[in-house]
């Protein structure tokens, strides 16, 4: 039975593209008529408590699946990115960010709502968001402030409470990049990571009213998959060998039966040619990658080069095609090799991220402004670089489930610091609205993490609660919420299948060895599921499934 329905999202996988290619005809135009009831401004009353005094402003900056382990901040990084941090130099890094539902469209919408998926509407990728609801940058316009979004939105309606905004369609392009504005879809020549930057840049330096603290979103397509580099970085990584995850090969055998039938492994289902930038005709006769969707798709993306680009891009891809045709690989061999050229191009797009975010903080040191803005940075989840053989996200499992968050705030932030206090991406409008003085509403389910900021408090509570609902979709990963402690992670998967999976994250950092059935943690188990409904009660109370 699972075979069946398998089979038939794998076809959805092609054709929607949610997650794998520009998914821009799988998403409907913002500016065009939506299946929801037209969005209203209600009038917020949430009035300042520090009236009269400067108000910062905010830049918040997002990327799409960028891992931790991919930001050198944290120590041990797959590549360096020196720009971003800056503000971890200058700010706090926090150490235990954790999602709420590791998947685009939902932890958007989370972060801009600070309520969880089911009461916000959108636990999936393909639900639209409901643009009348409350959300911070509404909050922050009835208090005076002008904001701005420029980059990937993904939630399908056209954005609200917003000032300025041109947003890419859908998951967006790498290369020639659309963008729905209020006006309508405009076509941009360039690199979508420099073209978004400019965006944000111009909004700064000519369109804002600089009578007006701002809120800004600058929202980055990269690093999603397909990872297309920037001209300036296609050929920086293309010769570097990444030291291989010591899970590469992990069968699974300590889990349970989700971890066992998604569909995200790099062996099985990272596309040859969509991913790893092999040229269809190349790819080999028997190959049973979808071949006439992944020479499309292919084709569809190097169709937007210049031929001077294609030159360009020639010149890197055409070896790397080359070595692949006349050096047979075993299947082991094949992974490693996918392996290394999917690193190659993830970590290439990153430094196009870092290079553009460097120039935000540039005008911002230039221009006067970084003393008292505030300078967010952290990612809609986080992502697997190889762990268990994987790619993508959506699990609770750490590399997922932690997401970066670097702050910096000049004004206020002079000793700069890492911070192990938990705190989770529903908590990200309650602490951007305590940190500029004004009340954080009551049916807000975040809490205010600014309160860790300067000195992390004694009866701060480390627990992260989760919930993944989009099953069955891309990847096949099966329904799931658990609860993270310091030391622990309880995991249900449920709907089709009633499992549970326990880790002690001391003994077992890496989520190997699930030891729910072993008697030694018979009273931790106990412990720990009083917690998760204590913690399910407290989120979904009104939640039905």
């Amino acid at each position: 039975m699972r075979k069946d329905v398998s089979a038939v999202f794998l076809t959805v996988q092609l054709m929607l593209v949610t997650s794998c290619g520009s998914g821009e005809d799988s998403i409907r135009d913002p500016v065009a008529p939506q299946p929801v009831p037209p969005p209203s401004t209600p009038t917020y009353d949430y009035p300042r408590v520090n009236d009269g005094e400067d108000m910062p402003n905010v830049l918040f900056i997002m990327a799409d699946d960028h891992a931790i382990s991919a930001i050198s901040a944290y120590g041990n990084s797959v590549v360096p990115t020196p720009n971003i941090d800056r503000i971890a130099a200058e700010g706090v890094t926090f150490s235990n960010a954790f999602v709420t539902n590791s998947l685009c469209s939902p932890s958007r919408a989370v972060m801009l709502t600070g309520k969880m998926s089911h009461i916000n509407g959108v636990r999936g990728n393909a639900d639209v968001f409901d643009g009348s609801q409350q959300t911070l940058p509404k909050i922050l316009q009835q208090n005076g402030y002008e904001t701005a979004i420029f980059g990937k939105w993904h939630l399908k309606s056209e954005p609200t409470g917003f000032d300025y905004w041109e947003v890419l369609p859908g998951q967006g392009r790498y290369y020639k990049p659309n963008f729905l504005t209020p006006e309508g879809r405009v076509t941009e020549d360039g690199y979508v990571t420099d073209v978004i930057t400019d965006k944000t840049l111009a909004y700064l330096s000519e369109k804002r009213d600089k009578d007006k603290p701002f809120f800004l979103m600058y929202q980055h397509k990269a690093p999603h998959r397909q990872w297309w580099p920037a001209m300036e970085e296609l050929s920086s990584l293309t010769d570097k060998v990444f030291e291989e995850p010591d899970t590469l090969f992990y069968d699974q055998s300590g889990r349970g039966t989700a971890a066992m039938s998604a569909e995200m492994t790099i062996a099985q289902h990272m596309a040859l040619s969509m991913d790893n930038k092999v040229w269809p005709r190349n790819l080999p006769a028997d190959y049973s990658e979808f071949l006439s969707y992944a020479e499309q798709e292919f084709r569809d993306n190097y169709v937007l080069l210049t031929d001077e680009q294609k030159d360009r891009w020639n010149a890197v891809y055409q070896p790397i095609n080359d070595d692949f045709m006349v050096n047979p690989r075993t299947e082991r061999e094949l992974t490693q090799w996918k392996f290394q050229r999917y690193m190659q191009d993830y970590t290439a797009v990153i430094k196009s991220v870092d290079r553009n975010v460097g120039r935000v903080l540039d005008y911002l040191d230039e221009s006067g402004l970084a003393q008292n803005t505030i300078v967010v940075y952290t990612s809609d989840q986080g992502f697997y670089l190889g762990e268990f053989g994987w790619f993508d996200k959506r699990f609770m499992y750490e590399p997922s489930f932690r997401t970066p968050l670097l702050m910096r705030w000049p004004e206020k932030i002079t000793n700069p610091h890492s911070i192990k206090s938990f705190v989770q991406n529903v908590d990200f409008a309650p602490m951007i609205l305590s940190a500029l003085g004004i009340n954080v509403p009551e049916d807000m389910q975040g809490v205010n993490a600014m309160r860790v900021v300067e000195q992390e408090p004694d009866d701060w509570v480390n627990e992260a609660y989760y919930h993944y609902y989009d099953y069955p979709a891309i990847h096949m990963v099966k329904k799931h919420y658990g609860i993270r402690t310091e030391r622990y992670k309880l995991i249900h998967f449920y709907d089709d299948i009633d499992e549970w999976e326990l880790y002690d994250l001391e003994r077992d950092p890496k989520e190997i060895n699930n030891v729910f059935e072993e008697p030694r943690y018979s009273e931790v188990l106990k412990n720990i599921k009083d917690t998760l409904y204590r913690k399910k009660e407290q989120f979904e109370k009104y939640e039905v499934y």
